[in-house]
């Protein structure tokens, strides 16, 4: 229930339950988004300066307006090939009069000389040889500046004059020699699209009681999802979002006295509380001066509703076709700390001062769940068990953004299949507004609807995987903006069953030596499992190095009974930071074994160190109830104390493996010799029947302390005592002596 987190979210630093046993943490990276870099009105991509585009932006029009229900950040997706797309060579070594040298030219920056010598006289001559100025270009980054600088030839001469001998030439390996980077140059054109960055973060669940679908959030991760500077303490300058260039010197807009600047903003929502010293900012760009002027700030505080701003445009500086402005944020950089929330972004004319009003009757979060308990199951699971198992109570939240009341009307969801309308449900008029007359003025009203009783999904359908839509609308009768009405979202059904919405919002794990970690599931019908996807988040501290075996424990009362499957100790698990924001990654059973549940299990691991493991948790879907953890080597159980859903998933079998290339390998017996046994300096790895891949070397600890891609191992520094070998991670392990 969304309405009830707003006082149970408390990561601005991290916390624990009562048994301070279980902590939650600030996510540290959002991998979902990307970076380029701005030069005026250019857009660089990041990396490489050689086949690389820049990009020349549209110039848009007033009124700039953006709601955030749908994404308008500008993509920069040119190819070589696409129509428009042009290029330009750069040399690297250029002469004096800027004409490219050739490409086998060698020269070095060292001062090189011939050398005589006169061994009967004794005497050593040397003579520098005459320097060539050239320009030497940095090809690193755009634009290429060059420097004129002094190269000589890239080798030394000995003469010895007093005998007959051959001259001596010592090369010298060069350090200036002819490069060239192509650069393309291609135009952007898309006046839908109006925010030309991305490092500010687009999503539907980090604000409390947005007005409307969709805000941007602003914290300490680059677009890439990245801090600006991991493992410290400095507050700096962090996001930016921007506009493309807009036209104000139109005859439309010189009315200088009606140009007004709107938007909403929140501190801290589901995020991290920014401390007083920490702000948000907005600067507006004239285009002429080359300048970006401070405009208006706020700073940090806990907890706050959405507050609304209303800045006049009246400085002749600013009514320039080029004028842009953005926000950016002030505070830590080291992760997604310090959080600042926007909305309702409208640049606009023929407004006034009392033209604050926001006439939006919106869907306030996305209706992202059909299913009771669960988030998704596995297709073949849902087809044999399909009745009873709709959502008896679905989370509807919407608001009246209006001074006004508005004239209640029923809304629907529909379930569509390859675009096609399945089913439609009703959601009462007398639900969604609470059994008001109308909707109140400046109002969010929270519902519950029973869809237990009404359409289901399709079983008929043949699977493995299956995906529907599920379109929700909810209006009134005068409703004339309509983009926040409706929202559209997917019911996937693939070979997994899960309670989190697919977003991390916090990271979480239990601490202490040994500690347990079990998430507790009721499947509609008895399977084996495979393996869990897990999302695990950077967070704080990189514990991608710590080790867990991954656990699934049968049900004693309501808690983790017996262990029916652990990872063997010498095949350890860590880990895995994917390269995108909410991605899982899929640990499965050593030699893909099959884990037969019948009724309710548990799923997690038996971790090593002390350190929590910061698995992604879902503060949006509440379901830490399922949640459990032990400190004292699974004695006892504790049911967690922090809201939220933990973002681990078990895998099923189903007639999904065959996509996912799940194939019992012990069937197919290879033979693995490791020698010679014991050993001083090297081991070799011999594979039969199979081709080798890989092995990995461990210790007594289970710690793997080298992965190797030859045959041959080199034991040579290794203490004496005890090691395991383990071969293209599912043979063995065997063990071996180190003399």
């Amino acid at each position: 229930m969304k309405n009830l987190l707003i006082f149970v979210v408390l990561i601005s630093c991290e916390f624990t339950s009562f048994s301070q046993r279980e902590e939650v943490g600030p996510l540290m990276s959002n991998p979902q988004l990307h970076i380029n870099a701005e030069v005026n009105n250019l857009r660089i991509n990041e990396g490489t300066f050689d086949s690389t585009f820049i990009y020349k932006l549209d110039v848009i029009n007033l009124p700039v307006f953006d709601e955030f229900s749908s994404n308008k950040f500008q993509k920069y997706e040119a190819d070589y090939s696409d129509a428009g797309v042009v290029d330009t060579l750069f040399f690297q070594l250029l002469d004096v009069s800027e004409v490219p040298l050739a490409a086998n030219v060698e020269y070095t920056q060292q001062i090189t000389f011939y050398r005589t010598v006169d061994i009967t006289e004794g005497t050593v001559v040397d003579v520098p040889f005459i320097p060539t100025q050239i320009k030497i270009g940095d090809l690193e980054s755009y634009p290429v500046s060059y420097v004129t600088t002094d190269v000589y030839p890239p080798f030394y001469i000995y003469d010895t004059v007093d005998f007959p001998n051959p001259i001596d030439t010592v090369w010298l390996v060069p350090d200036v020699f002819q490069d060239s980077a192509t650069q393309f140059w291609a135009n952007v054109n898309d006046p839908e699209l109006i925010w030309a960055d991305s490092q500010a973060y687009h999503n539907y669940t980090l604000a409390v009681d947005p007005w409307s679908l969709g805000v941007v959030s602003f914290d300490g991760l680059d677009e890439k999802g990245y801090p600006y500077q991991i493992g410290t303490t400095i507050t700096n300058y962090a996001d930016n979002l921007t506009t493309k260039p807009i036209d104000m010197s139109s005859p439309a807009v010189e009315i200088s006295d009606s140009i007004y600047l709107s938007f909403l903003y929140q501190t801290e929502g589901f995020g991290d509380v920014p401390e007083t010293g920490d702000s948000l900012i907005l600067e507006f760009y004239a285009k002429d001066l080359d300048q970006w002027n401070w405009i208006w700030s706020t700073n940090g505080s806990a907890l706050s509703e959405f507050k609304n701003v209303h800045i006049k445009v009246d400085s002749i500086i600013y009514f320039q076709n080029g004028f842009k402005f953005r926000f950016r944020n002030y505070g830590g950089l080291s992760g997604s700390l310090d959080h600042f929330h926007i909305d309702y972004v409208d640049l606009r004319n023929s407004s006034g001062k009392q033209d604050t009003i926001i006439k939006d009757f919106a869907i306030v979060y996305p209706v992202t769940n059909l299913l009771e308990t669960f988030s998704s199951v596995p297709w073949d699971h849902y087809k044999n068990n399909s009745n009873g198992k709709m959502n008896s109570e679905l989370d509807v939240v919407v608001r009246n953004s209006d001074i006004f009341p508005e004239n209640e009307q029923d809304g629907y969801v529909e379930i569509k299949y390859n675009g096609l309308v399945e089913s439609t449900d009703t959601l009462s008029e007398n639900l969604l507004n609470n059994g008001d007359l109308n909707y109140s003025p400046m109002t969010t009203y929270y519902s519950f609807h029973d869809f237990s009783t009404g359409s289901n999904f399709d079983n008929t359908k043949p699977g493995p995987v299956e995906v529907f839509d599920i379109l929700t609308r909810i209006t009134h009768s005068a409703s004339i903006f309509t983009p926040n009405d409706t929202t559209i979202s997917q019911q996937i059904f693939k070979n997994y069953y899960s309670y989190d919405d697919g977003s991390a919002e916090s990271a979480y794990g239990p601490t202490g030596v040994q500690a347990r970690l079990a998430i507790k599931y009721t499947p509609y019908e008895a399977d084996s499992l495979i393996g869990a996807r897990i999302h695990f988040v950077p967070s704080v501290n990189d514990v991608s190095n710590k080790l867990f075996l991954l656990t699934v424990w049968d049900d004693d009362n309501g808690v983790p009974g017996n262990v029916i499957y652990e990872d063997d100790v010498f095949f350890p698990r860590q880990p895995i930071y994917a390269s995108n924001r909410d991605i899982f990654k899929e640990y499965y059973f050593i030699d893909t074994q099959k884990v037969h549940v019948a009724g309710t299990f548990y799923i997690g691991w038996r971790q090593f160190d002390q350190d929590r493991l910061n698995v992604g948790l879902d503060r949006n879907e509440i379901n830490n109830d399922k949640t459990f953890f032990s400190v004292d080597d699974g004695i006892s159980w504790s049911a967690s104390g922090i809201e939220g859903s933990v973002m681990i998933n078990p895998i099923f079998s189903t007639s999904y493996d065959a996509s996912l290339g799940i194939v019992n390998k012990k069937l197919n017996p290879v033979k693995v010799s490791v020698f010679p046994n014991p050993a001083t300096n090297e081991i070799t790895v011999d594979v039969l029947d199979a081709e080798f891949e890989f092995s990995e070397l461990i210790n007594l600890q289970g710690i793997r302390i080298g992965k190797y891609y030859s045959e041959k191992i080199d034991i040579s520094n290794l203490p004496a005592g005890i090691y395991f070998v383990k071969v293209n991670g599912i043979y063995g392990p065997f063990k071996i002596i180190k003399q």
